[in-house]
């Protein structure tokens, strides 16, 4: 599974693998856009940098953090269209797309809704053995995956069990 933090200039992104409730570090890394390109050339250099990283890692499932508001419209506004983008990209490869709130992640991680970056990097780090992200970019991507393990094993859980009790 793949978690995505969105953002025009760096788009993080970590793979997982989630065997029940064992989770193991795959990848992590950050796509780039060029700050002086036209944005629909930043748009693009994110898609495409994206489906190379779904081409190559073929995730079965895929999570993005959802945007928060800026107090700058325009900067809300950028934010928006990279992260339809990010939306998009494995949408486009086939993936169901899970959304999470930044504090739904980060409750999910450490506890808390409104921990700081270093907290969430500490528990990425101790919940992934092995894991030494690239960036704070893909750090946040690999809380995104962690938060999907969680919210998408209950739900597999529950599905399966109103299944078994329907006549």
């Amino acid at each position: 599974m793949i978690g995505l933090d969105p953002g025009l200039q760096n788009t993080g992104w970590g793979v997982i693998d989630i065997m029940g409730n064992k989770l193991t570090y795959v990848a992590d890394g950050t796509v780039h856009s060029k700050r002086d390109d036209p944005l629909a050339w930043r748009l693009r250099s994110l898609h495409e940098g994206l489906a190379d990283v779904l081409t190559f890692y073929e995730p079965n499932e895929a999570a993005v953090e959802e945007t928060f508001v800026n107090k700058n419209p325009t900067t809300t506004l950028k934010l928006g269209e990279a992260r339809g983008v990010v939306l998009l990209a494995p949408a486009l490869a086939g993936l169901p797309v899970a959304e999470y709130s930044a504090n739904r992640i980060k409750k999910s991680v450490v506890g808390v809704g409104h921990a700081g970056k270093p907290q969430v990097q500490m528990m990425v780090r101790r919940l992934l053995p092995g894991c030494d992200f690239e960036s704070a970019d893909s750090a946040d991507a690999l809380a995104v995956a962690i938060c999907h393990s969680h919210f998408a094993g209950t739900g597999r859980i529950w599905s399966a069990a109103v299944a078994e009790a329907r006549p």
